[in-house]
């Protein structure tokens, strides 16, 4: 017999549990790439770290923040509603053994064929064998990385089924944290080892096993004090277990589209002049706030949710669900986009100009970001929608509209990197993004689990954006019309200026449409 376990929290009140943590991540991370400007630039030595990270970073992004929750949920909680929490428990215990063990396996072959890897993550290295050899050593370091921040997010997502969000919510503030600590250690590191090529980065690299530990420390510490700690192993795979490990890889592929997308970025981009992978690193950054802290909480707080829903046989709530996460989306998406799209280079210029971070290194990652921001609100719709997918059991379906999007996406790339060059890799991704959203709007439109009961409020979301922008645009121009002020108050001045305009302009016009949120 089934009963319901439904959760104690509002939406909203999970969002602003998750967003909260997720802002203080993303300030971590902020000051971590101000850091990586100001000792690393955009040069080879950045663009070998970033390659070499790629892989684990891969990972992280698919298990923390896409498929492995995506499958493991609605089947826990389907679980724990039919057959009492104890056997859900020794569900997750078989599910972070064969988790543990694949993984262990899958390090060490990739260890063993990094070169090749490197190679073919990014081919351009080849012509500049220092920036291949160093991301090689660097990626033998990292590789540990991915089992640890899977464990997490297995972790993560059980303590996320019993209302807990903290965890795993807090544990990207440790990444960031271990890396702004470990990019401090570089000129340490130079001095002592006597190291002068790109190997100067070896500490960021450190810094990420550093935090592996840290994030598994954290999680562990949650679930004990929910009592909620399954089993180390369990070598037996249930029916459930397999079903759920059956149904990964395409819900890996279809929630990885994203990272997908962006690791095709990374591959195109090192074809292109030295210094394209860091570009679009620093505009995917900035992208990544709004996305991280409004896309990714959204999803994160729907999927148990709807997954209780579905398995407590009620769809009808569904609509609800997602009607009142696109109100909140629409809120803060709209004006970031349009922010995003008027001011790139004055936000790039007021963040990271220091250093070996140049004016140019600001205008070409400007271009990049400009082109991600017109995919922002396509990013975010796809985080909403796809946790209806997999709540009812249709990941096969995500799968089949990423496999396309990707497709789509190389074909972009590979005609608009010819003349936007590393800023029509991120207009690809882009436009690829808006075609995922629309295609799973309209399959849930027929599957009557998405109404337009926000589409007012986004109206006049989206109005008061475009207001904003328009503001901004007007303080821009008199900023650039007058040089001797625009010196005076220097980059970072101007872009204080600037975001508080745009948060009075914004803030004024959703108050008088009505669309502010209360203050409590």
């Amino acid at each position: 017999m089934s009963s319901e376990i439904a959760p104690k929290k509002s939406l909203n009140a999970v969002v602003k549990q998750i967003g909260s943590w997720t802002a203080i991540s993303r300030v971590a991370g902020f000051v971590r790439d101000l850091v990586f400007a100001h000792f690393l630039g955009a040069g080879a030595a950045a663009d070998a770290f970033l390659v070499a990270f790629k892989l684990p970073n891969l990972f992280r992004r698919l298990t923390a923040e896409g498929a492995l929750t995506n499958v493991f949920l609605p089947v826990y909680s389907a679980m724990r509603a039919e057959k009492g929490e104890a056997r859900a428990l020794v569900f997750v215990s078989e599910v972070q053994t064969a988790l543990l063990l694949g993984l262990t396996v899958l390090v060490l072959l990739l260890e063993y064929f990094l070169p090749f890897i490197m190679i073919g993550l990014a081919p351009g290295f080849a012509d500049t064998p220092e920036r291949l050899e160093t991301a090689i050593a660097l990626g033998a370091i990292t590789l540990p990385y991915l089992p640890m921040i899977s464990l997490v997010a297995l972790w993560a997502a059980l303590s996320n089924a019993h209302d807990d969000f903290t965890g795993g919510a807090a544990a990207p503030v440790i990444l960031n944290l271990c890396l702004i600590g470990a990019a401090i250690m570089i000129p340490v590191y130079q001095e002592f080892s006597g190291e002068a090529g790109l190997l100067i980065v070896m500490p960021l690299a450190i810094g990420v096993l550093l935090a592996g530990i840290g994030q598994m420390s954290l999680l562990q510490i949650r679930m004990r004090k929910r009592r909620i700690n399954p089993g180390l192993f369990s070598f037996r795979l249930s029916a459930e277990a397999r079903r759920m490990w059956a149904s990964f890889l395409p819900a890996a592929l279809g929630a990885g589209a994203l990272q997908i997308n962006l690791l095709v970025d990374t591959i195109l981009a090192s074809l292109l002049n030295i210094g394209a992978i860091s570009w679009l690193y620093y505009a995917d950054r900035i992208a990544q706030l709004p996305l991280g802290i409004i896309g990714i909480a959204l999803g994160t707080a729907l999927l148990p949710r709807l997954s209780a829903l579905e398995a407590a046989g009620k769809p009808d709530g569904v609509a609800a669900e997602i009607s009142n996460g696109f109100k909140t989306a629409s809120l803060f998406i709209l004006p970031a986009t349009a922010a995003l799209i008027v001011i790139a280079e004055p936000v790039l210029s007021g963040l990271f100009l220091s250093g070996a971070f140049t004016q140019n290194d600001a205008y070409l990652s400007s271009l990049a970001l400009i082109a991600y921001g017109v995919g922002l609100p396509a990013f975010v719709g796809t985080k909403i929608l796809q946790p209806a997918f997999y709540a009812a059991g249709q990941a096969k379906l995500v799968l089949k509209i990423s496999l396309v999007s990707v497709l789509i996406n190389l074909c972009l790339s590979l005609l608009l990197m010819q003349r936007l060059g590393h800023a029509g890799l991120a207009l690809a991704t882009s436009l690829s993004f808006w075609i995922i959203f629309i295609w799973q709007a309209a399959l849930l439109r027929r599957q009557k689990k998405l109404d337009f009961t926000a589409g007012l409020f986004m109206v006049k979301a989206l109005m008061a954006s475009l207001v904003m922008a328009a503001g901004l645009i007007g303080i821009r121009m008199y900023l650039t019309e007058i040089p001797s002020f625009s010196e005076i108050l220097g980059p970072r001045l101007q872009l204080v200026l600037l975001v508080v305009g745009g948060l009075i302009l914004y803030g004024g016009t959703a108050v008088i449409l009505r669309i502010a949120p209360k203050l409590r």
